[in-house]
């Protein structure tokens, strides 16, 4: 028994010191852009170490040959992504415009599998509650997203041009996505089911299925999107 747990210890601190030297040799790009090349990479290396660790009493030569063959392998495709434009593109994607000139790109959702809701979630953690303020967005490989205001929209000091505070009627917040109401939202802006059919029909649309995605302003207005048919 006590031949197996100073086998594990030594395996145990031999996989840490390895992982800890390949993080330093991958440098701070492993860390910081989760890309899908970095994360296959990054879970496989740390299966292999689990098991290497857990598997008392077999040869450790073999698994350690098994886990330097893959840092090796890591090693090689970051050099052909560093060297090859095309091959960085296979490997680690390239940006994907979401919203362009104001309008999203259904095409662009569809073939990322996202969701309006994925891409609200995304533009909030840029501190944007708005479609409408978005001029362009763009997808990074990495899953973070950067965003280009409208001109009308980008940050000015309210002091330097002696403008007044005001506290918006409602937060920015989506009614309608691919076409289904969120009625939830409406209780919470305390609006009514009716009140969002009469806005439609004032822009010629009658059904909630007509609208890709529709959302309450600071102001009270609507923002609306129509579906591409």
């Amino acid at each position: 028994m006590l031949v197996k747990i100073l086998q594990t210890i030594i395996r145990t601190t031999l996989i840490f010191t390895v992982l800890l030297l390949l993080t330093r040799l991958l440098g701070k790009k492993q860390l910081s852009q989760l890309t899908y090349f970095n994360y296959i990479t990054g879970t496989t290396i740390g299966s292999i170490a689990a098991n290497i660790s857990d598997k008392v009493g077999e040869p450790f030569l073999y698994e350690l040959i098994n886990l330097a063959w893959w840092i090796g392998l890591t090693f090689l495709i970051s050099f052909i992504s560093l060297k090859w434009s095309k091959g960085r593109v296979i490997i680690d994607g390239e940006p994907t415009i979401v919203i362009k000139k104001g309008k999203i790109s259904e095409k662009a959702l569809s073939s990322l599998k996202l969701n309006i809701d994925d891409l609200m979630v995304l533009l909030r953690s840029k501190n944007v509650f708005s479609i409408k303020e978005v001029e362009y967005a763009i997808l990074e490989p990495n899953g973070e997203i950067s965003i280009l205001k409208n001109p009308d929209d980008q940050n000015l000091m309210r002091k330097d041009l002696n403008i007044q505070n005001h506290k918006p009627k409602y937060i920015p917040m989506e009614i309608i996505t691919d076409g289904y109401l969120i009625e939830k939202n409406l209780q919470e802006l305390n609006l009514s089911k009716d009140w969002v059919i009469q806005q439609l029909a004032q822009r010629g649309i009658y059904s909630f299925k007509d609208v890709l995605f529709a959302e309450i302003q600071e102001d009270g207005t609507l923002y609306i999107e129509k579906k591409i048919n």
